[in-house]
This record gives C-alpha cells, sequence and structure tokens, in this order.
C-alpha cells in the first residue's frame, strides 16, 4: 500500500477519535472527578475542531502526493471519496446534536452522497471507477469550510461567537447548493451506468 493511501485510511482512524471529542458528553460524566475528565470535557470543542482540521487536511496531502509522485491508484479513487463522506457526515451528525446545523441541510448532504456512493458502487461491479468532478470537489472544499467555522464557533467569546455562527452558515448554504449541482451533474454524466444497470 503505497504513502497516499495509508494517509487516507490514517483520516478514516481519526474519524471516531474526532467523534468522542465533537459529540455532547453525558450530563453525568461532566460532574465525575476523574483526573483528566474534566480537562477533556471543558477543552472538547476545541480538540474536536483541531482533530477535524488535520483529518481534513489530510484529503489535500494524500491527492498532492498521489499526484506528485504518480502514485494514483483504483483503490485510492475509491477509498478517499469514502473517507471524506465519513468524516463530514461525523461532523454534521455531531452539529445536528447541539442544535448548529440544520436538519434539512444535513440531509440534503446525506441524500446526495448515499447517492453517489451507490453509483460508485454499481459502477465498480462493472469495473468501473469514478473519480471525484471539479463541482464534487469544490462541493468538499466548502462543507470543509463550514464545518470546520461551525466547529470553530464555541471555541469564541459568546459575542464573537454569533458572528462565527453566521459565517458558518453562509459557508454551509452555499455547500449545500453545491452539494444539490454536483449530485445532478454526477448522475447525467453516468447516467449510463444506471440505464445499464436496469
Amino acid at each position: 500500500m503505497n504513502l497516499p493511501n495509508k494517509i487516507t485510511l490514517l483520516r478514516i482512524a481519526l474519524i471516531p477519535v474526532f467523534m468522542i471529542f465533537a459529540f455532547p458528553y453525558p450530563e453525568f460524566m461532566q460532574s465525575i472527578s476523574f483526573p483528566g475528565l474534566s480537562f477533556l470535557v471543558k477543552y472538547s470543542d476545541l480538540i474536536a475542531l483541531i482533530l477535524f482540521v488535520v483529518a481534513a487536511s489530510t484529503d489535500a496531502v494524500d491527492g498532492h502526493i498521489a499526484r506528485k509522485y504518480n502514485l494514483v491508484t483504483d483503490f485510492g479513487k475509491f477509498l478517499d471519496p469514502i473517507a471524506d463522506k465519513l468524516l463530514v457526515t461525523a461532523a454534521l451528525l455531531a452539529l445536528m446534536c447541539v442544535d448548529k446545523v440544520y436538519a434539512w441541510a444535513t440531509m440534503i448532504i446525506l441524500i446526495r452522497e448515499f447517492i453517489v456512493t451507490g453509483l460508485r458502487l454499481v459502477a465498480g461491479t462493472k469495473g468501473i471507477v469514478i473519480a471525484a468532478g471539479q463541482l464534487g470537489k469544490l462541493k468538499t472544499v466548502f462543507q470543509t469550510a463550514a464545518l470546520s467555522v461551525l466547529l470553530a464557533a464555541p471555541v469564541f467569546p459568546a459575542g464573537g461567537e454569533k458572528i462565527v455562527y453566521i459565517i458558518g452558515d453562509i459557508l454551509m448554504g452555499i455547500a449545500v447548493l453545491l452539494t444539490i449541482v454536483s449530485g445532478v451533474e454526477y448522475i447525467y454524466k453516468n447516467r449510463k451506468v444506471i440505464l445499464e444497470s436496469k
């Protein structure tokens, strides 16, 4: 297994660690006197933000290395988008748990990802590997930016927090729009795979 694919696997491995800090802790945990636990609860938002940014950054790193050193593989083309989807889904669910992202935005994003993943699986049975398009990559950039900003908001003081949430909502709105457009484009460009599977 080459380096870019190992980096992608690292991104997947970071997701459950991110979830430990991103999802709200049960109330009873906040009253438990255990060495280190109060620190983790107090700084969970900051730790979750750092883990998300690190995990998301590996997407650019593995892609750059794969292209620069000609290490692009079918496995990497398949695994990389899956890793992105898992990370985005984890962040969306975490933010939904604290009412910081709209449920309809989450559903639109997840529905699109399920459809695209299903299409990829069908194509895979025919020996076809479908790489992400430019609109899909732009969608990922805005999704990552929106989620990063929304995850960062609790780290700011009360006054700044509201402004950061507004910026995050605007970015999320753009991300949702790109999600819809890129999803339609993806289905249209690969319609032959769908028609041939009937």
